[in-house]
């Protein structure tokens, strides 16, 4: 028989460079573990409280502060970022605080100054009527806040609204008072649709959970109704008050 037929190589014969490489990486490769070898780790199982703990603004706003309103007892806690550039003024969802906007904040700050504020009847705003969520009122609140801030001389601003805040926003740059107005922005909002949600808003607010046990059950509801997993681990912290 032709020896060049046959499939084995005699063992006197040089493997050729691709056969050794092949078995180089044969014998490389990592031993199944035995029976009797140690098991492999196992990331930490992390407890209910750890998984929903809130997470804090800090390091994603530079400051918080409450905007008083003159010839009114009104306050309006707004969350700031951002030393330099056109103001990017944030309005948040029904159901939200200035919070969800945590994490935009922590990028858009490095262009440009961000202030989210807690709309009327969220987080720690504090008003005379906590249930008047009329877009009229709402776009007043807005607008005073603005001038409590930068008085006759605003800096170049953008509105960004989400959802219920989108509605707003755009009713405001409507108006056309805003003369630094530079841009609109609206967040998973369709106006008529918005509209027509604001006036079962105080039904959606008075119904929610008005207390929780930890904060991290908090949390957890927040996640069950919105479905939207990081601004929640942040919204949730604003709307808490410990009795």
């Amino acid at each position: 028989m032709d020896s060049s037929s046959s499939s084995s190589c005699p063992s006197n014969l040089t493997a050729l460079p691709e056969e050794a490489q092949q078995i180089h990486e044969v014998e490389s490769l990592p031993k199944p573990p035995s029976s009797f070898s140690s098991p492999p780790h196992r990331p930490a199982v992390q407890s209910s409280s750890e998984k929903y703990a809130p997470l804090d603004w800090v390091g994603y706003f530079d400051e918080e502060e409450d905007v008083s309103i003159p010839e009114s007892t009104d306050v309006f806690h707004v969350y700031k970022a951002g030393n330099e550039g056109p103001v990017v003024f944030c309005l948040h969802g029904g159901g939200y605080t200035g919070l969800s906007f945590a994490l935009s904040a922590n990028i858009i700050k490095e262009k440009a100054r961000v202030v989210a504020m807690d709309l009327r009847g969220h987080g720690k705003s504090a008003t005379d009527n906590e249930l008047d969520l009329s877009i009229e009122t709402m776009c007043s609140d807005v607008l005073a806040v603005l001038k409590a801030m930068y008085g006759d001389s605003p800096p170049a601003i953008v509105l960004v609204g989400h959802s219920m805040g989108g509605a707003v926003v755009v009713h405001v740059a409507a108006k056309k008072v805003l003369s630094t107005l530079h841009g609109l922005v609206v967040v998973d909002v369709v106006e008529g649709t918005a509209m027509a949600s604001l006036m079962h808003m105080q039904k959606i607010l008075s119904n929610r959970t008005q207390h929780f046990p930890t904060v991290e059950k908090a949390v957890y509801d927040s996640l069950l109704l919105h479905h939207n997993f990081l601004p929640s681990f942040f919204a949730v912290r604003g709307t808490l008050y410990k009795e």
